[in-house]
C-alpha cells in the first residue's frame, strides 16, 4: 500500500479523501494557493505545499506545479478529488510517466468517457441508450441555430469538457440558441480550456438518475446501486438521494448492467458514474459518464457500507475488488443537501465573505440515524470568489426515507452560519414540499415550485402555534434572567408576568403561560394549549425544545421586544409583548424599504464581462444590460422592464462589490 498521497484539490473533496488516508495509515500531502493558505485541508494534511497564486488557472490547474509538488514531497500516488485536474488525460499521462499512481481510471478512459461527443458514440455501440442529439462540434452560433431546428426544440447546449452545471444552458428558440452558445463558451473556456459545444434534444420533465460504478484494473465491475439527483438549479445540483424514490429493482438492475457493460467498454478502474436521464415511463438515456468522485457520493456509501475513496485508492494500488455484485445491498435511505455560498433572497448569486459564525449540527452515528458533515471550511474563515462556492454537504441516513427526511429537516434548522448569504433556508424548504416528501420530482422541480425565486416560507398556522409557545416560554426565562440582572429582586425571582401577546409573519396569539419547574403549558384563546420544554438560556443562538413531545429546533437572536427565529426556511421576527403593549404596536407605522428601480444594482461580487447596452438605448423588459462573473459562472442582469439607459457606471473589466451601481434608468 502507499506510505503517502498527494490530493490535487482542495475544499471539502481534499478533507474528504484526507480523511480516508488517515484511516488506512496512509500520509497525505495538500497542495494550495495564496488564497488557501490558511484552508482547512492545509491543516489536515501531514505536509502542504504551495503551487501559486488564488485563480485556479494559475494553481489547481497547472500540471507543472502540481507535478513539482510531487517531486517535492515524494508522494506515491495522486488523487485528483472532483473538477479541476480530476477529468485531464494530461495529467494521468504525466503522473504515469513520472511512475506515480493516479487514484482514478486509466488516461484512456477518461479520454474516451470525458470527451461527451465520443462518450456518447461508444455508450451507443456498448448498447446504452442515449438521448437524440448532434455528436459533432459545433463551429458557430449560425450552426448551433441549424442543428438546434433539426433536432426540435427545446434543446440542451451543453460543453463536451464540461461539468458541475458549468458550459450548459437549455434553448427554447433561435435567440436563446444565440446567447446560449456564445455564453457556455465563455464558460467552458474559462472553466476548462475546451471550449467545444454540441447539443442534444432536452427531454422535458425528465429525473435525473445516476449509478455509481467500482471496477478494478483485473476485469472486475460491480454496480453500487443508484442516486436521484433531480432537485437541480442552473443544471447544479442541490439535493441528492439514495436510492431513488422512482426506480423499480428490474429498472435499477438494467441501468446497472448498462452502466458496468459502458464501463467495461473502456477498460474502467476506479470508482465513477453512469448518468442517465428518465422519463415518466422509466425509459432511460445516457447521458455522460464522469471518470471520478461525484460530489454526490456520500449517499451511496451511506446505504451501502462502501467507502469509495478507500476503494479508488486500493483500485489504485492493483488490489482486486473485495466485493462482487451479490454483496452489494441497499439499507435504508440517504439525503445530501449541498450547502452553497449563494444567496436565496438574490435568486441564488454568489456570496462571498468571512464566516463569522460556522456551526454545524454535531455528526453522529447511530442504528437509526446518521449525520455527516463533509465541509472544506471553518468559523472565521473566508469564502473566496476563486472558487465553487460550495461550504458543506449535509448528509443524513435512517431507515426509511420519510425519518431520513425529518433528520435533514432538523439538521438544516440546527446548522448555524453568519456572515455570508447561503441557501439553507431554500433547502429547508425544499424538505418540507409536498412535491418532494411524495417523491414526485423531476429536473423541473425549482423552475415549476419556485418560479419567481425565493423569497422564504411562510409556516402554517400549526407551526406557528408551535414557534409562539416556544417565543412565549423563552420570554419568560429571559425576563426572569433580565430582572436578576437589574438586581430588582430579593431571595425570590421576581413575579413576571403569564399573559402575553405573540405576534410573528403578520399573526397574532394571545397566550399564557403557566410554568414549572420542568417547562412551561402555553394556552391559547381557543382553549389548546402546548407544553414547552427546553435547557434553552438568554444568549444561546440555538434553542433545542420539545414541544408536546416533538423536536422543535430554533436559529435564535435577540431584537427589541422578542427574537429573530430562524426554522424549516423562515426567517421570522417575534414580538412578545404585554396585553397593553402588543395594543400600542398595532399604531406604529412601518418603514418602507428604499426605492432603487431606477437602478441596476450588482447582485454579488464579481467581474464584469461584458456591458450589452449604451447610455440613450432603449431596453425592453428581459432584454440582456450585462454579464456578471462570479465563482466561475456567468450570470445575465436583465432589465426588469421597459426603460432608458441614462447612465453606465462600469465596464467590462470592472470588479464590483454587491449593491454597486451599474447602471441607471429613466
Amino acid at each position: 500500500m502507499f506510505n503517502k498521497i498527494l490530493i490535487a484539490n482542495r475544499g471539502e473533496i481534499a478533507c474528504r479523501v484526507i480523511k480516508s488516508a488517515q484511516k488506512m495509515g496512509i500520509k497525505t500531502v495538500a497542495i494550495y494557493s495564496d488564497a488557501d493558505k490558511s484552508a482547512l485541508h492545509v491543516k489536515m494534511a501531514d505536509e502542504a505545499v504551495h503551487i501559486g497564486a488564488s485563480p485556479a488557472s494559475q494553481s489547481y490547474i497547472v500540471i507543472d506545479k502540481v507535478m513539482d509538488a510531487i517531486r517535492q514531497t515524494g508522494a506515491q500516488a495522486v488523487h485528483p478529488g472532483y473538477g479541476f485536474l480530476s477529468e485531464n488525460k494530461l495529467f494521468a499521462e504525466a503522473l504515469e510517466a513520472e511512475g506515480v499512481a493516479f487514484v482514478g481510471p486509466p488516461a484512456g478512459a477518461i479520454e474516451s468517457m470525458g470527451d461527451k461527443i465520443t462518450s456518447k458514440k461508444i455508450a451507443k455501440e456498448a448498447g446504452v441508450s442515449t438521448v437524440p442529439g448532434y455528436m459533432g462540434e459545433i463551429v458557430d452560433a449560425d450552426e448551433a441555430v441549424k442543428i438546434s431546428n433539426e433536432i426540435g426544440y427545446p434543446v440542451m447546449i451543453k460543453a463536451s469538457a464540461g461539468g458541475g452545471g458549468k458550459g450548459m444552458r437549455i434553448s427554447w428558440n433561435d435567440d436563446e440558441t444565440r446567447e446560449g452558445f456564445a455564453s457556455s463558451k465563455r464558460e467552458a473556456a474559462s472553466s476548462f480550456g475546451d471550449d467545444r459545444m454540441f447539443i442534444e434534444k432536452f427531454i422535458t420533465q425528465p429525473r435525473h438518475i445516476e449509478i455509481q460504478v467500482l471496477a478494478d484494473s483485473h476485469g472486475n465491475c460491480i454496480y453500487l446501486n443508484e442516486r436521484e439527483c433531480s432537485i437541480q438549479r442552473r443544471n447544479q445540483k442541490v439535493i441528492e438521494e439514495a436510492p431513488s424514490p422512482f426506480l423499480d429493482k428490474a429498472t435499477r438492475k438494467k441501468m446497472g448492467e448498462e452502466a458496468v457493460a459502458l464501463a467495461k467498454a473502456v477498460d474502467y478502474a476506479s470508482a465513477g458514474t453512469v448518468e442517465f436521464i428518465v422519463d415518466s415511463e422509466r425509459n432511460f438515456y445516457f447521458l455522460e459518464m464522469n471518470t471520478r468522485l461525484q460530489v454526490e457520493h456520500p449517499v451511496t456509501e451511506l446505504i451501502t457500507g462502501v467507502d469509495l475513496v478507500e476503494q479508488m485508492i486500493r483500485v489504485a494500488d492493483g488490489e482486486k475488488l473485495s466485493i462482487a455484485q451479490k454483496d452489494v445491498q441497499i439499507n435504508g435511505w440517504a439525503m445530501e443537501s449541498r450547502l452553497y455560498a449563494e444567496d436565496p433572497y438574490r435568486n441564488f448569486l454568489p456570496s462571498i465573505g468571512r464566516l463569522t459564525t460556522y456551526r454545524p449540527p454535531e455528526e453522529i452515528s447511530t442504528p437509526t440515524k446518521v449525520v455527516r458533515n463533509d465541509t472544506g471550511v471553518f468559523e472565521g474563515g473566508e469564502i473566496s470568489m476563486y472558487y465553487d462556492p460550495m461550504i458543506a454537504k449535509l448528509c443524513t441516513w435512517a431507515p426509511t426515507r420519510a425519518e431520513s427526511i425529518e433528520a435533514m429537516r432538523v439538521a438544516l434548522d440546527s446548522f448555524q452560519i453568519e456572515g455570508i448569504g447561503h441557501n439553507l433556508p431554500f433547502l429547508s424548504a425544499v424538505m418540507d414540499h409536498e412535491k418532494f416528501t411524495s417523491g414526485n420530482i423531476t429536473t423541473a422541480f425549482i423552475e415549476e415550485e419556485f418560479p419567481d425565486g425565493f423569497d422564504g416560507v411562510q409556516l402554517p398556522e400549526d407551526m406557528l402555534k408551535r414557534v409562539a409557545a416556544s417565543a412565549a416560554a423563552m420570554y419568560r426565562v429571559a425576563e426572569i434572567r433580565r430582572t436578576r440582572v437589574s438586581g430588582r429582586m430579593d431571595n425570590h425571582e421576581r413575579k413576571v408576568g403569564k399573559n402575553w401577546v405573540v405576534t410573528l409573519q403578520d399573526q397574532s396569539f394571545a397566550v399564557t403561560v403557566n410554568a414549572d419547574p420542568m417547562g412551561a403549558t402555553v394556552g391559547f384563546e381557543d382553549g389548546s394549549s402546548l407544553r414547552v420544554a427546553s435547557d434553552w438560556v438568554p444568549g444561546k443562538t440555538l434553542a433545542v425544545l420539545d414541544v408536546d413531545g416533538s423536536d422543535l429546533v430554533l436559529k435564535t437572536g435577540k431584537i427589541p421586544g422578542g427574537f429573530r427565529m430562524r426554522l424549516r426556511g423562515a426567517d421570522l421576527k417575534v414580538y412578545v409583548r404585554s396585553p397593553r403593549q402588543a395594543e400600542l404596536a398595532k399604531l406604529m407605522l412601518e418603514k418602507l424599504p428604499a426605492d432603487t428601480s431606477k437602478l441596476l444594482l450588482c447582485p454579488m461580487p464579481g467581474l464584469i464581462v461584458s456591458v450589452a447596452v449604451s447610455v440613450g438605448d432603449e431596453v425592453q423588459e428581459g432584454q440582456a444590460l450585462c454579464t456578471v462573473e462570479a465563482m466561475k459562472m456567468e450570470n445575465i442582469l436583465r432589465a426588469e422592464k421597459k426603460t432608458v439607459v441614462t447612465k453606465i457606471n462600469a465596464a467590462a473589466g470592472d470588479n464590483l462589490a454587491v449593491d454597486d451601481v451599474i447602471m441607471e434608468f429613466e
